[in-house]
């Protein structure tokens, strides 16, 4: 395995691991920054991997934020790794995540962001939109930049293979792929539809995105307000006919 890094907005860097096994990409964020940030801390044996395609970009002790979207392995294995190296990092969450899990699994204490708080490092804003159960985990939550509009989308748009690592195509028809196949295997409903998944979908197409940041596959620049509304319908019609 090696590691590509595309800067897909100014000082945002995709850093994305291909595992040919899994046919999946792993796609972890750097946004370099005067408090610079981790999105995604990647699975611990990715951790050596990740930190020497960081050290290419920053020194990976200057790390000030480590963020994810909900507690999972690729999410933020090695989150205490980073924390190890970085004596002044901080994990930050949704509120949920940092009283349910980060409160026990973090090596430090995490910082909670509702969303109507906003995180700033320097020239970008960020915000945490909690969306409990979206993609998964009552934790769950969205990573909105304000500057460029970058959403950093976790598992929504989940693309397999090793992809262009920017697009300006949908990505509707990979997503719908995934999401078809993985309702015939062992990892049935892995992305929950709940009543609440068109009100958390709508709000985020309502911060009109103009970069959707994934955490497998391609990033795509366009109109993401249409395209989560696009993914909400295919969502919707996978989960009502499997």
């Amino acid at each position: 395995m090696m590691s590509t890094i595309t800067e897909i907005a100014p000082d945002v860097y995709r850093i994305s691991i291909y595992n040919a096994q899994s046919n999946m990409q792993f796609n972890h964020f750097i946004v370099r920054d005067e408090q610079p940030v981790l999105y995604h801390t990647g699975s611990r044996s990715m951790f050596p991997m990740v930190k020497q395609a960081v050290a290419k970009l920053i020194r990976p002790e200057q790390l000030r934020w480590i963020g994810f979207s909900h507690f999972e392995a690729d999410e933020c294995g090695a989150l205490n790794e980073w924390l190890s190296i970085a004596p002044s990092a901080q994990a930050v969450g949704t509120v949920t995540a940092v009283r349910v899990n980060l409160s026990g699994f973090a090596d430090r204490a995490a910082r909670a962001l509702p969303p109507v708080e906003l995180l700033e490092t320097g020239k970008y804003r960020f915000r945490m939109i909690a969306t409990p159960h979206l993609p998964h985990g009552w934790d769950a939550g969205m990573f909105f930049e304000e500057i460029h509009s970058i959403l950093f989308c976790s598992d929504l748009f989940h693309q397999l293979g090793d992809v262009e690592p920017v697009t300006g195509h949908s990505l509707i028809e990979r997503a719908r792929q995934v999401l078809l196949a993985n309702q015939v295997g062992p990892l049935k409903d892995y992305q929950p539809f709940t009543s609440k998944t068109g009100d958390y979908m709508r709000e985020l197409a309502e911060l009109n995105p103009k970069i959707l940041a994934t955490q497998h596959g391609s990033t795509y620049t366009g109109d993401g307000a249409q395209a989560l509304l696009d993914l909400l319908q295919v969502i919707k019609e996978v989960y009502e006919n499997h």
